[in-house]
């Protein structure tokens, strides 16, 4: 919807008598919550200073807020898109910028959360000329496509919920595994679905009549999710992507090196061994298990034994299509980045026959590449199942400028992974 939104506008006059109307502009100011929109001042004198200020509630009640000073043009034109601020949130140029260097004004807070049930997010855009506000726009980012339908799933012991963009055609399918939190991880399921793929977004534990936690994990389970995923009339073809994060980028590097039905893995922040079960006072210290026998895993106090990695690491060699794996260097939670390049090494190794792409991001935490343009910063925030404190690690612009470059990589790199 490529509307220009101009909610005020205010007149004043040059020592020459002309009449100046300062407007904000937001194009397109209605799109999908990863995708970037130009911010534009206009009416303003040459070299003039204006400040624009950005502000949205999140979906826990939070105000977030930013603001940054621009010095007009020659034609008294202001592009947040193309024009770094002279001062303010943030130093360079950046189209997003004023999105994703909000702060909380709540002290309390510790990270973005984005509204319920997928309603959109509404950020308040200001003009301010010399204290007084002049002009005003709004931008609302959806956080799923129109049209996106949600089937929930509970067959054949398979629990989640289904992204289909709709009934009339048939789409890549990807299987989506969440990490350590548990529940559904539908979020980067109706990501997929708003671009044309059919997305499972799928529970393995913490959720309903699930394991209460990431233990002793039957690989059976998503067995059985790949061959209902490839049955359904939406899904084209018979080979799968799975995707996941963390835990879920484990996972999903496991799950790819032993179905023949997984043509391509995209793996955020993974390890390249199986951890041990998570996280604290687990019934049984292993996570995974295949024909009833559970998988080796890395000790944590053993991390620099080299049999333990050998017997625990993954046979990512024997994955049947590309493998993607995004990573930043300031993780704090493991070191994605060097488990990373052991993966790439050991493609290498074993001759790997299909492409592999390593996507290292400098000052990205845990949260590198994942998609969505959302206020980047974060303090220490609680885990939902060990009641620990977490720290992502990285900075609001190494994490903001990952998820900019990544997501669309991620995009095209399912979409040639997939094409029939």
């Amino acid at each position: 919807m490529n509307l220009v939104l101009v909610v005020a506008a205010c007149l004043c006059t040059t020592g020459f008598g002309t009449l100046y109307a300062q407007t904000l502009e937001v194009i397109p100011d209605r799109l999908l919550m990863d995708e970037p929109t130009a911010i534009r001042a206009h009416g303003l004198q040459p070299n003039e200073h204006a400040l624009i200020v950005a502000e949205l509630s999140d979906g826990a009640g939070v105000r977030w807020t930013s603001q940054a000073e621009f010095i007009a043009d020659a034609d008294g034109t202001v592009d947040a898109s193309k024009q770094a601020p002279a001062a303010g949130s943030y130093k360079e140029v950046s189209a997003m910028g004023l999105i994703w260097s909000m702060m909380p004004a709540e002290k309390k807070a510790t990270r973005y959360q984005p509204p319920r049930d997928f309603g959109p997010q509404i950020i308040d855009i200001k003009l301010m000329r010399q204290g007084k506000q002049v002009s005003s726009a709004q931008l609302v980012q959806m956080m799923i496509g129109e049209g996106i339908q949600r089937v929930v799933v509970r067959e054949q012991g398979l629990h989640g919920v289904l992204f289909i963009p709709d009934t009339k055609s048939h789409y890549p399918g990807v299987l989506v595994v969440g990490g350590s939190e548990g529940g559904v991880p539908m979020r980067e399921a109706a990501w997929l679905a708003s671009h044309g793929f059919v997305a499972l977004a799928l529970a393995y534990f913490r959720y309903e009549d699930l394991p209460a936690k990431l233990e002793a994990i039957p690989l059976e389970y998503f067995q059985r999710a790949l061959t209902w995923m490839t049955a359904r009339p939406e899904v084209a073809g018979n080979r799968l992507a799975v995707v996941g994060s963390s835990r879920g980028g484990e996972l999903a590097l496991q799950l790819g090196s032993m179905f023949p039905q997984i043509g391509a893995v995209v793996a955020y922040v993974p390890a390249n061994v199986r951890y041990p079960a998570c996280c604290g006072d687990n019934r049984v210290p292993y996570a995974w298990t295949w024909t009833g026998r559970p998988l080796s895993y890395m000790p944590l106090r053993s991390m620099r034994d080299a049999r333990a990695a050998m017997d625990a690491a993954i046979e990512v060699e024997k994955t049947r299509g590309p493998v993607l794996l995004i990573s930043g260097d300031s993780d704090h939670v493991w070191d994605s980045s060097a488990m990373a390049d052991a993966v790439v090494a050991r493609l290498k190794q074993t001759h790997f026959p299909f492409h592999c792409e390593n996507l290292k991001y400098s000052h990205a935490g845990h949260d590198a590449g994942r998609p969505g343009i959302f206020p980047a910063w974060h303090g220490i925030f609680t885990h939902p199942v060990s009641g620990k404190p977490v720290d992502l690690g990285g900075s609001p612009k190494g994490s903001a400028e990952s998820s900019l470059d990544a997501t669309p990589k991620v995009l095209a790199f399912l979409r040639q992974s997939l094409q029939k």
